[in-house]
């Protein structure tokens, strides 16, 4: 693939990065292949997550082809750089398409990151996980890579006020050891990486230099006041009903 967008923009983040002075704690970034291709699984905590997951992989001196949803391709200024960026456009009413094209850039080489919840975690903890990521790694003969995010939140997530600037914001980014997967019970598997994930998770929290004691981005089970994931499930499930309520009525119009 030619990347003739990608080196321009990650120069930039980094220069942005640094006038803000942000700060970044990095550990497992060994773990990313210098070559061949790979399945990145990365938690899903805030918004911007994609913009920092991909940091984590250039040590390796490699790019991230990221799975993101349809919405942002569409929209007049991010299409043009996310298509660019030779990410993957994920239709939920044709989720099959993106599932191939997935699988065939691991195939050829590339690293593919998804996220395997699906949607942002209210409660910050690893949620139930889709099987898509397991069988993408299968399928393509790849390494399967958890990871971790942390601080993202920070800056903007649901239910809470946004902080774009995120001076002074540190974020931390764990990689684990590759998972080796052979699809052939995918939920089995599928435990595995969301055992990975939150082990990571545990790591992350423990090495942030902000105390998660009575802190809204921190999981209930660190001491922080987020939803705890019964709680975040309740959540989830009145947004999803609001949000088709919102679309019955859009068409009644």
């Amino acid at each position: 693939m030619r990347d003739i967008t990608y080196p321009p923009v990650i120069l930039t983040a980094k220069t942005l990065f640094k006038a803000l002075g942000m700060k970044f704690q990095m550990s497992g970034t060994e773990h990313i292949p210098r070559t061949g291709g790979a399945i990145l699984a990365a938690n899903h905590i805030g918004y911007v997550d994609f913009i920092f997951d991909g940091f984590a992989a250039h040590p390796s001196g490699r790019l991230v082809r990221f799975m993101a949803k349809k919405d942002a391709f569409d929209h007049k200024v991010s299409g043009p750089i996310m298509r660019s960026l030779h990410h993957i456009s994920v239709d939920r009413d044709n989720g099959q398409a993106s599932y191939e094209q997935a699988v065939e850039y691991a195939r050829n080489g590339e690293i593919v990151g998804i996220f395997p919840e699906a949607t942002i975690s209210r409660s910050f903890e690893i949620k139930e996980l889709k099987t898509g990521a397991v069988r993408m790694a299968a399928e393509a003969g790849v390494p399967l890579i958890p990871m971790v995010t942390w601080g993202t939140q920070l800056l903007k997530t649901k239910d809470h006020p946004s902080d774009l600037k995120g001076r002074g914001k540190t974020i931390g980014l764990h990689v684990g050891e590759p998972l080796d997967v052979t699809g052939e019970d995918p939920v089995a598997e599928t435990a595995r990486l969301r055992e990975a994930m939150t082990a990571l998770l545990d790591k992350a929290i423990a090495e942030y230099p902000l105390s998660p004691e009575g802190q809204w981005w921190a999981p209930a089970r660190h001491g922080g006041t987020a939803p705890t994931p019964e709680q975040a499930k309740k959540l989830d499930e009145e947004e999803l009903i609001a949000r088709a309520a919102r679309r019955a009525a859009k068409k009644a119009d």
